[in-house]
């Protein structure tokens, strides 16, 4: 399974775990417009880290987080280079 994949899977998991309905996951989709709250997306980032065994938030130079689902995507891409 790809890093894409397992990502789209885990939100996929945690929102229907918690009751949330999601709208199509485009890389453009922003987070915060996901139906997604804070702590669904702590879960996501925990379950990912446990799934893919990376943390690509603690060596993250600038801090940013990510803004939509691409970017969620590739930051974890990016961490598996």
């Amino acid at each position: 399974m790809s890093v894409r994949d397992t990502v789209l899977r885990v939100i996929d998991d945690v929102a229907r775990t918690n009751g949330r309905r999601l709208p199509p996951l485009t890389d453009d989709l922003p987070l915060l417009d996901s139906g997604l709250d804070s702590l669904c997306l702590a879960v996501i980032v925990a379950n990912l880290e446990d799934t893919l065994g990376i943390d690509p938030f603690s060596s993250a130079e600038d801090g940013a987080l990510p803004e939509t689902v691409g970017a969620l995507v590739g930051l974890y891409e990016g961490a598996l280079v």
